[in-house]
């Protein structure tokens, strides 16, 4: 793995202004979930998916996206941990995130807080009130939609983050630094909402399936999407980020090129000092 700074700038599209992105998929499924963050996301998508071991083998991206899972993030799977290993370097390297469900989840765990089995699911759309304070949810009232599908939750946020969204269930949005995580799923379409309420058969009663499929329809989902401009502020957040890196970069450049200045007419200086003093001596 190696620090961004150490690649050339065109690896991550700062030339033309595109952001580029890890999409770390933990979904076994890959395709549906790459598909749905490829719709919301409007930047240059490298995906990876983790239960296969797959993993970047840099740090040059301007951000990273944590994907849901079928997975616990407390199961002792080889592609877990070394998940959990890759993303918590990436994080001290310095690069902003976004986990969504299993990836809020995840981001938790390797942060320091406290994920746990909830003993029930919650699933369908929900209510979820936000504080105001985040800007991960500006323009999204203060209760608002989403759809959620979960069993596991962040049961104590990372030392030093801050919670800013939640419902009965528990936490639903966090931030430490420069992660952000929730726990709903904003990238749904209905869908995707239907097929995994569909995939819960023999999990839960089919008279909750049925309530829950109900409740997906036009209106609701329609409603739901408004919690969908997270992913613009996401987005906003990562560019003010790289503007700081590219901007300190290019200080240190030139600060870098004003000593090397400096040293070459000090070496030129001393040179021409010395060059005389033989002159003088032979003479």
């Amino acid at each position: 793995m190696t620090d961004p700074s150490s690649d050339d700038p065109t690896d991550s599209n700062e030339r033309t202004g595109r952001l580029r992105i890890a999409l770390l998929n933990a979904a076994h499924k890959r395709g549906t979930t790459q598909q749905n963050f490829e719709r919301e996301l409007d930047a240059g998508l490298v995906e990876f998916h983790c239960p296969s071991g797959d993993l970047p083998e840099t740090f040059a991206f301007d951000a990273c996206v944590v994907t849901g899972s079928s997975a616990s993030v407390y199961w002792d799977e080889p592609w877990i941990g070394a998940l959990k290993e890759w993303v918590g370097e990436a994080v001290d390297a310095g690069l902003p995130f976004l986990g969504v469900c299993y990836g809020h989840q995840l981001l938790a765990d390797v942060l320091g807080g406290r994920v746990e089995g909830m003993g029930e699911y919650e699933i369908g759309y929900r209510t979820v009130e936000q504080d105001g304070s985040n800007r991960l949810l500006t323009a999204v009232d203060e209760r608002f939609t989403v759809f959620t599908t979960h069993s596991d939750r962040v049961a104590e946020a990372p030392p030093g983050a801050t919670v800013f969204a939640r419902n009965e269930y528990g936490i639903h949005g966090f931030q430490r630094d420069r992660v952000f995580g929730v726990q709903f799923h904003p990238e749904y379409d209905t869908t995707t909402a239907k097929r995994v309420t569909e995939g819960k058969e023999g999990e839960l009663e089919t008279e909750r399936i049925e309530a829950v499929l109900e409740g997906i329809d036009a209106e609701t989902y329609e409603a739901a999407c408004e919690a969908k401009r997270l992913f613009d502020n996401f987005l906003e957040y990562v560019r003010e980020q790289r503007n700081v890196r590219l901007e300190g970069a290019t200080e240190a450049g030139v600060t870098a090129g004003i000593e090397t200045t400096v040293d070459a007419d000090l070496a030129t200086t001393e040179s021409a000092a010395e060059s005389s003093v033989d002159s003088s001596s032979s003479s």
